[in-house]
Parts: structure tokens; sequence; C-alpha cells
């Protein structure tokens, strides 16, 4: 059993699959897997983009679930005034269950639909134990309609995020002093935008769930992919545009200067908050334990980390804080115990992520998913300006916290 804290912000396949413009999402599966997705549909304002086929038990005692498949897309399309350029079609668990042919759903559904590009995506949780998660399926998936085309050396595209980087962060500012252009998915608002997402001559990577997407599709497009994951070591964050720089063939930034502004940045923030108690949750950043050493090394009193497991990246920051603060909390958010944990601290402490917000009944937390667009140094001068803004200013934890997809279009 596990426990499901009432916190929703972070994205799920729904919110990521209508990135891709001018398309359309048909889910396949039984009423009560299909409730959930359907709900984050109208939640987000996209109802109109999404569609589905309820498979009943007779149509598995009776018929066979590839016909079911073939002839629920296939009336869903006919209805449709305006047919979409693609269509995300989600099979789910019971497809495997049941040995279902894949192949002649897909085969079908081109031949009927022959101006329609059908994209082969997974909502099946079961297998995730001992294979791809659906959102990492997903996240190559929502590529494969890109076609090969000419290389553009101006141009780097970022592969597999939910939110774009912010202007201001040091990927983005470096690659506009040098006359390059970044695309991005979220960016891309009618399908010719979303195909141009291949042209470019090199491929970039921030988000660690999207990294088997983009080494596909990489390969499969014959581009460099540079894996430059958000973090908040100096040295990474140096290394990774230094690795750019090289890439790209251009001169390098003043990085002496960008960790001059976030040691003075951090050293002010210090001042503010004083020694007021903080909590970190993973939904806040993938790298949760590295702003957790981050702070601690500059004076800051981090009392708990909510996470449920440790990546492979954040082996060492994990050893460095267990050396060096072993009385910060490394605490599980999915065991059932947890629901029964106090929820009211004294003093009261300042949250960075929505769930350590609400496991600490906090007023006063930086509300960010996924890394919010952040990298690099200027990422971290404005996870300390968020920071502080939090510790001003009260926000109100139980409407914002259940709210799904924080950052895309949401109607809650």
């Amino acid at each position: 059993m596990e426990f499901n804290a009432p916190v929703h912000g972070t994205w799920n396949i729904v919110h990521t699959g209508m990135l891709v413009p001018e398309a359309r999402q048909i889910y396949v599966c039984p009423e009560n897997c299909m409730r959930g997705v359907v709900m984050t549909a109208a939640e987000m304002n996209a109802a109109d983009r999404f569609s589905y086929v309820v498979v009943e038990e007779r149509d598995l005692i009776c018929g066979s679930l590839e016909d079911v498949t073939i002839e629920g897309v296939t009336d869903v399309l006919n209805r449709l005034e305006e047919k979409p350029k693609a269509v995300l079609l989600f099979t789910v668990c019971i497809h495997h269950f049941v040995g279902c042919d894949l192949n002649r759903i897909y085969r079908e559904l081109e031949a009927r639909f022959p101006d329609i590009i059908f994209v082969r995506c997974y909502m099946d949780p079961i297998m995730q134990k001992h294979s791809l998660t659906p959102d990492q399926k997903l996240r190559c998936a929502m590529y494969d309609p890109l076609p090969v085309r000419e290389a553009d050396e101006k141009s780097v595209t970022l592969l597999g995020s939910d939110l774009p980087l912010d202007d201001t962060s040091d990927l983005k500012v470096l690659l506009k002093e040098n006359g390059l252009t970044l695309r991005e998915i979220p960016t891309c608002t009618t399908w010719e935008e979303y195909l141009a997402l291949g042209e470019s001559a090199l491929f970039i990577c921030c988000y660690p769930p999207a990294l088997y997407g983009a080494k596909k599709q990489a390969e499969r497009l014959k581009r460099e992919l540079l894996y430059l994951p958000a973090c908040f070591g100096y040295e990474e964050i140096k290394q990774q545009l230094s690795l750019l720089c090289q890439a790209l063939q251009i001169k390098e930034p003043d990085t002496m200067a960008m960790e001059q502004q976030c040691e003075q940045a951090l050293k002010e923030a210090k001042a503010l908050l004083g020694d007021i108690p903080i909590s970190i949750d993973y939904t806040l950043h993938p790298r949760p334990l590295g702003l957790a050493r981050l702070l601690l090394e500059h004076g800051f009193h981090v009392i708990s980390v909510y996470l449920d497991s440790v990546s492979g990246e954040e082996e060492e920051d994990e050893q460095w804080l267990r050396n060096h603060f072993p009385e910060v909390d490394f605490l599980p958010t999915i065991d059932p115990k947890m629901r029964l944990t106090p929820r009211t601290f004294d003093p009261p402490v300042l949250a960075l992520g929505q769930k350590a917000a609400w496991f600490t009944g906090s007023r006063h937390f930086v509300n960010l998913v996924e890394g919010g667009g952040l990298y690099g140094f200027d990422g971290i001068l404005r996870m300390v300006e968020l920071m502080e803004e939090a510790f001003l200013e009260e926000k109100d934890t139980e409407k914002l916290v259940v709210q799904k997809g924080w950052g895309c279009d949401c109607c809650l």
C-alpha cells in the first residue's frame, strides 16, 4: 500500500501529451482508469483535444480487443469535423494482459487514415517495476513524428521538458548572445513549429526522466546529444556550460562572476531567513539533495528532505549529507505511516516544494515543480529569490497544491 498526499502539481502523461500542438489524445481503457485522465483533460481546459474509447468486460469475452480499439478510434476520428495532424493513441495494461496485437491496430488505423500520424503511447504502470515508466515512454514517443531534415547549425533543441527554460537561464542567455535559436516543445504553438524541433544540429536534455527518449531521438535523427541536467553544484554547472560551448564552438561565459553573484545572493538570503527550519521535497526539482547541500554549505538550517528514492545522480550529495549533517531527516512520501505524521511545526517551516509544504503544514513555501525552468547559476539566483518571497509572503497551501499540472493552463 502507498499513501498519496493530496498534492498534484507535478505533470502527468495527459499534461505532457498536450504539448504536441494540433494533436489529439485518445485513450482506450476501462472506465475505472479513464476517470482520472478525463478529469485531467477537462481541468486543463483541453477537453476539445481529448477522446476516449471505453473497454467493457463483454468486449474481452465476446470479441477481440484489437477490433474494439480499431473501431472505437475510427468512430472518434470520423466524428471530428477537423482531423488532427497526429493522434497520441494510449493503450493500457489490459492490452498487455490479453496479448493484444498492437502492430495490427496501428497498421489498420494508418491504412484508414493515411493523413494522420499515429503515435504509440502507453498508460501501463504495471510495467514500470521492470521496464520504463509510461512517462519515460511518452517523452520519447511524442517526438516520433519529427522527420529527418537537414541540420540547422544555428539552432539547438531542448528535448523532454514540460516547462520552458527561463529567459534568464544561463543556457538560454548563452545561446542568444551567440546568435543561436533554442527550440522547445512547450513554446511550440503550431505543427510546423513542432516539426522544426528535429532540425537543430544539437539536442540537449536537462530533465532526467527525458534522457531515454532524448537518446533514442538523437540516434534516430542522427544528431549530437548533450545531457546537461539542472543542478546546484558550482563545479557541475561550470562543467556543463563548458561542454556546451565546446560543442557549439563558442566562447565560454565568465562563470567566476556568476558564481560570485550566487555567493552574494545566498549571503543576503541567509541574513534575511536566519535560522528558520527549511524542508525540501523531490517534486520541487530533480536534485533536492543537491539543493539541500548548497543551502547547508551556506549556513541555512535544512531539517528534512522528502523523497522516496535517491537517483544515481545524487548519490554523492546523499553521502555528503549523511557524513556532514546526519541530523537531516530523509522522509518518504508514500509510506502509509506518513498519513499520521504531525503537520504542525514550531517554529514554522519554510518549505521548498508542494509536498514539503503539505507535510509540514507550512504557508510559506516555494511553489515550483519539476525545476520550473530554472537552470545554472541563474537557477540558483532565482531559487534564492523564491525562498525570500516565500519567507515574506503567506500562501494558501491547501488551495494551491491540489491544482494539477502546475504551470500548465488550469481552470481550477
